[in-house]
């Protein structure tokens, strides 16, 4: 009698302890695949993205009229206008830091506290970049977490040059539009190569909200940030 109690006592910690194992071992896997992942694209270049896929079949749902606009170009045939006009507006240290800015994490998680909900990240480009790569638009504090960790294994496998690349032809631009070729010519029927200091600002300051720039082309607020990014470009450290 007293080994059946003991059994039944220990039977629920034993399926508890499973569980959790099982739970620690799914999330091992998916970080050794993120990090194999990632090592493979040091010297290849991502086919897709996780944000290029939920799009892609969003839009079969919603748009079927739309498709995914991406087309990959090698960094130096991208502008350097908008390589500064992005460090600019979206990650001025991005040269210098580890890939973290921990001053606006925690701006972040005061202003989230704030309001009681998550409406701020303070994401550098290699955050944004391993977002964009792995996870969902889904905000919540376990994804900033698996966030943080793929972009740790990012700044060790890539150098910035590299990340700046991917993040230049795999960040969204607008419904269905990926990648700064894509944009260029999507918004204004040039190369990447071509976009001019304003054309550049512009496409930095969408970035942040691309699909609602995208049919609000004539805010004011677009045409008055972009010229305060322009003004920054200048000062703009680019990656070595």
């Amino acid at each position: 009698m007293t080994r059946t109690k003991t059994a039944v006592r220990l039977g629920p910690a034993r399926w508890i302890l499973y569980g959790v194992s099982v739970l620690a071992i799914a999330f091992l896997a998916t970080q050794l695949y993120f990090f194999a992942q990632i090592a493979i694209w040091t010297t290849v270049n991502p086919s897709s993205t996780a944000f290029m896929r939920s799009d892609a079949w969003r839009l079969k749902q919603e748009r079927p009229d739309l498709s995914i606009q991406r087309t990959w170009v090698p960094y130096d045939q991208i502008s350097r206008n908008l390589k500064r006009a992005i460090i600019a507006s979206e990650d001025a240290n991005f040269a210098s830091n580890n890939g973290y800015e921990t001053d606006a994490i925690l701006q972040a998680w005061e202003k989230n506290k704030a309001r009681g909900k998550i409406v701020a990240g303070g994401s550098t480009i290699s955050q944004q970049l391993a977002r964009n790569l792995f996870l969902s638009r889904e905000k919540s504090y376990i994804r900033k977490a698996d966030e943080l960790v793929i972009t740790w294994m990012l700044e060790l496998l890539m150098d910035k040059e590299r990340i700046f690349e991917i993040y230049l032809n795999s960040v969204e631009w607008g419904n269905g539009v990926y990648g700064a070729q894509a944009a260029a010519q999507y918004y204004f029927k040039t190369s990447a190569a071509n976009l001019t200091p304003a054309q550049s600002a512009r496409l930095a300051v969408m970035l942040p909200r691309p699909r609602y720039f995208d049919e609000h082309r004539g805010s004011a607020y677009l045409t008055q940030r972009a010229r305060v990014i322009a003004k920054r470009m200048g000062a703009a450290e680019l990656p070595q």
